[in-house]
């Protein structure tokens, strides 16, 4: 699971890049960062083609094996620019062979000098299965059929994998001390918001609410060995809260996945993983959570309890607000828009450091303003995303 080695060369920080600073004294100071980047198919194909295609899941793997796409060339500039030592890639399609997935983007982009930046390499990656696009026997969106597929789906999605996550990284990880919890179920969270109707009735019937799994991808637990010691990333995408009723069924599941992580976090006893082991997060574990929580602490249709109580965990350090202003100048009249992660609005991308163990130097987001050469990189969603990567410098203490 290597590929070759390039040399990491230092970034030079520009007005684009916006942070928070604290001047500290340590040796080994790691970039950590989160993009959600919309390597999926339904960004280079039309939806309708997606979904009668069948062979919809193969249009980024031939992306990703033939190079030079505008798009992913433009992600990938803005990763060699933004340098970070661990990444975490959101709507990323997962392709189970990653000699023509993940290994192709890593050879064919990352490795090829982008606009004459400097290549970077990841000899270390973590790829799973997400829920997304498995077929379910359910009609989970209770549109009178069982296709299997996207609302149906476990997780939304045309195809399995679409949507799913990788995480890139320049230090050695730890796979068999990974854990995912993709299979867990959601009505064993206790106190889940299970959706009902407005007649009061259960949306889901009781055999769907004893099958439903709570993660629409994955969350993950993925130990990294940094040179100063093992961090472990705690990593999610929980669905967006919205494309539903008055039921409310995905701001109910958007809430109870982030509240998974703070639960994941304080070591609940009531948690299993995918191989049956029991509880959370060790005591005195050094982490960072990462990904695109679909959630704003202020904005937005998210049922923002959950997030608010992510961002005030006992164990979280949510102190480093990444703000830019070109999400200001987007949106002048919105007290919020500086924190902004998304063009469309809201900041719904997080980096967020444990307060035990690690030191944050410096937070920030790649987003050049309108006047900036380099904003070409990210002016509308074609260019490269709608989201914009998120970062974290940090030191372990």
């Amino acid at each position: 699971m290597t590929v070759s080695s390039t040399a990491i060369n230092t970034l030079l920080l520009f007005g684009f890049l916006s942070f928070s600073h604290t001047s500290i004294a340590h040796n080994n100071k790691f970039r950590v960062a989160t993009f959600n980047v919309s390597i999926e198919a339904t960004n280079y194909i039309e939806r309708k083609d997606v979904a009668n295609d069948p062979s919809r899941a193969s249009v980024v793997k031939a992306l990703l094996t033939n190079g030079g796409h505008p798009q992913i060339n433009n992600i990938a500039e803005i990763i060699q620019r933004t340098r970070p030592d661990i990444l975490l890639l959101n709507e990323f399609d997962y392709i189970s062979d990653p000699r023509q997935g993940i290994e192709q983007f890593i050879n064919n982009y990352l490795n090829v000098s982008q606009n004459s930046q400097p290549s970077i390499d990841y000899p270390y990656y973590y790829i799973a299965a997400s829920n997304t696009g498995v077929a379910s026997p359910y009609d989970f969106d209770n549109d009178g059929s069982r296709t299997g597929v996207a609302g149906d789906a476990y997780g939304f999605g045309y195809y399995p994998g679409q949507y799913a996550m990788a995480l890139l990284s320049r230090y050695p990880i730890q796979h068999a001390q990974v854990r995912s919890l993709q299979t867990f179920r959601w009505k064993d969270m206790p106190g889940a918001l299970q959706p009902i109707n407005e007649d009061a009735t259960p949306w889901y019937s009781n055999e769907e609410w004893d099958h439903i799994r709570l993660s629409s991808k994955s969350h993950w637990d993925i130990p990294v060995e940094t040179p100063d010691g093992v961090i472990r990333i705690i990593a999610a995408h929980p669905t967006p809260p919205s494309f539903d009723g008055p039921e409310d069924r995905n701001g109910k599941r958007n809430h109870d996945e982030i509240r998974l992580i703070s639960d994941y976090l304080s070591n609940e006893p009531y948690l299993y993983d995918d191989n049956g082991v029991t509880g959370g997060l060790k005591p005195d574990s050094r982490f960072v959570v990462l990904g695109d929580l679909n959630s704003s602490p202020d904005e937005g249709d998210s049922i923002k309890s959950a997030i608010n109580g992510l961002l005030s965990h006992p164990l979280v350090n949510s102190d480093c607000v990444p703000t830019t202003k070109a999400g200001q100048d987007l949106r002048p009249d919105n007290a919020f828009s500086s924190q902004h992660t998304a063009m469309w609005g809201l900041r719904v991308d997080y980096v967020l450091p444990s307060q035990q163990g690690l030191q944050v130097q410096q937070c920030g987001l790649f987003w050049p303003t309108k006047d900036d050469p380099l904003h070409k990189l990210v002016s509308t969603r074609q260019t490269s995303s709608d989201h914009r990567l998120v970062w974290v410098d940090l030191f372990i203490k």
